[in-house]
């Protein structure tokens, strides 16, 4: 009895320190990673990151089974460039704010903006930096070729090659990021979570249709954001933006808010790659 009051007190004054911290909803209060970026701050400091670089195997070796492997998923998605399905991994491709805080509308069945849910928006914005910022430990390490350098191929993204030639292939941060996004929406509206898995998961592959990172990094991607969002959960700032989308959420869906792109559409791209992606 004792003990289950000493829990409950517990669970009492987590539930207090989370709601009385601030959670800023303007860029200007966060600031950015890089002044001029457009890329803001994450909500974890970089000590508080998880390190990749511990968590992750080695990319595959030259002349391994995992290569090979790597190799016939390259040459299986890329042809699906020139596609509705690859026009969609060029959208992915695109991380900036407003055009990025698209991507799971269709997913979670409302619109997500800075003015009509600026929690969740924020909580995208810092999300993205924090699994992002989380893969560079392994990226600098490893520095892994990208598939389009190593095949002497195009991306669907050209006028990102220079910069991308010089980033380690290995870990993705996008699909880092981009599963991070899935696993935070779904906490949010768990009631979507197959949706918001399934284009999670399709944002992650929209890299490999790119051109621009093996299957491996992929995979290894979304361990990363895994990785990432469990540490989230212990930072109050980012519970207290949590507890702030979460009513937005339920306000858009009890105001009747759909979303502004044509989910058929993107329904239908997806549905095309769906038999051939790993």
């Amino acid at each position: 009895m004792r003990f289950t009051t000493l829990a409950a007190s517990l669970a009492a004054a987590l539930l207090l320190g989370a709601c009385g911290s601030t959670a800023p909803i303007s860029p200007a209060d966060v600031g950015e990673l890089r002044p001029g970026s457009g890329y803001l701050k994450g909500y974890l400091p970089a000590a508080e990151l998880p390190d990749s670089l511990a968590l992750l195997p080695a990319p595959p070796a030259e002349g391994s089974a995992a290569l090979a492997a790597d190799g016939a998923t390259f040459r299986a998605l890329t042809a699906l460039q020139g596609t509705p399905r690859g026009a969609l991994g060029v959208q992915d491709a695109n991380l900036k704010f407003p055009k990025a805080a698209e991507v799971f509308s269709c997913a979670l069945g409302m619109p997500i903006s800075e003015q009509a849910t600026p929690n969740l928006n924020m909580l995208l914005r810092r999300t993205l930096a924090d699994a992002g910022t989380a893969t560079y430990k392994a990226k600098n390490t490893y520095n892994r070729t990208r598939p389009f350098v190593a095949f002497k191929t195009g991306s669907c993204t050209p006028a990102e090659e220079a910069f991308l030639a010089k980033d380690g292939s290995y870990p993705s941060g996008h699909a880092a990021l981009g599963w991070a996004w899935a696993l935070v929406l779904t906490e949010l509206a768990p009631e979507r979570a197959d949706a918001l898995l399934q284009r999670g998961r399709a944002f992650s592959q929209s890299r490999a249709i790119c051109g621009v990172h093996w299957q491996s990094d992929i995979e290894n991607g979304r361990l990363v954001g895994a990785a990432t969002v469990a540490k989230l959960h212990t930072n109050p700032v980012f519970q207290a933006q949590m507890a702030g989308a979460r009513s937005e959420i339920a306000k858009a869906r009890a105001a009747g808010a759909v979303p502004a792109q044509d989910c058929g559409a993107e329904a239908k791209a997806l549905a095309t790659s769906a038999l051939i992606a790993p």
